[in-house]
Order: C-alpha cells, then structure tokens, then sequence
C-alpha cells in the first residue's frame, strides 16, 4: 500500500516526547523535533529547486509549516501539504510523526490549525 499524505496512526513519535515537545520552549536547534535526526538536518538545510535557502532552525521548519497554509485548506489538507513538503525536501523516515509533532505545537499556539478527531474513522468506534 502506497503512503498517501499524513496519518497520525503512522507517527512513531513516543506519547510522552510528543507532549513534553509541545509543552516546551523552542530553542531553535532541529533535533529537538521529535523524529529529526542528523540526516533529516541534512536534507532540511540543503537549498530547494527554485534556490530557497534550507530550513536550519526549528523556527523556520514551523514557518515552512505555517506558509503551507491558506484560508482555503483545512487541518487535514494543511497536514498532508507539510507532509509532502517533507518528502520532497527527501525526509523518508519519521514524516508522520514531523508533521505530528510540528501541528500540535502549532496548534498549541494557533488553536485549530490540528484536529486529530479529523483522522478518527467510524471503523475505530466499533
């Protein structure tokens, strides 16, 4: 089965370190982000097609998140451009669990931009 767009129930992120990052001070450094490793440092700091800088910071990585918005979009649509944005910086591991990670901290701050009953299925009440 192909991978199509973000799905929550593919984050690997541990409960306790999605929490403890939403709850904390950024202090800028990638690897904070849960799922960020030194190769996804890597591959977010190289520069895009069109010549745009890399994302070095972890507040860049949010505005990139952010810029992905537009009035039009909803949560769910949101998630799924930030995890294509991913994939087309080359970050193959941990993409769910980025853009998890990245929207609930957003939302932290900007209630609404995440909505995780968005993802809920009726298969999942029986």
């Amino acid at each position: 089965m192909a991978e199509t767009g973000y799905d929550p129930k593919r984050s690997k992120v541990n409960k306790d370190k999605l929490d403890e990052f939403v709850q904390r001070d950024i202090k800028g450094d990638l690897e904070e982000v849960p799922g960020i490793g030194p190769a996804a440092v890597k591959k977010l700091a190289e520069p895009d097609a069109q010549g745009n800088p890399g994302i070095t910071t972890t507040y860049q990585l949010i505005g990139a998140y952010l810029s992905l918005k537009n009035s039009e979009c909803d949560p769910v649509s949101h998630n799924d451009y930030f995890w294509y944005w991913l994939k087309e910086k080359g970050i193959s591991s941990h993409r769910s669990g980025i853009v998890q990670c990245i929207a609930k901290k957003c939302n932290s701050f900007m209630p609404g931009l995440y909505d995780p009953s968005m993802y809920e299925s009726d298969d999942e009440e029986e």
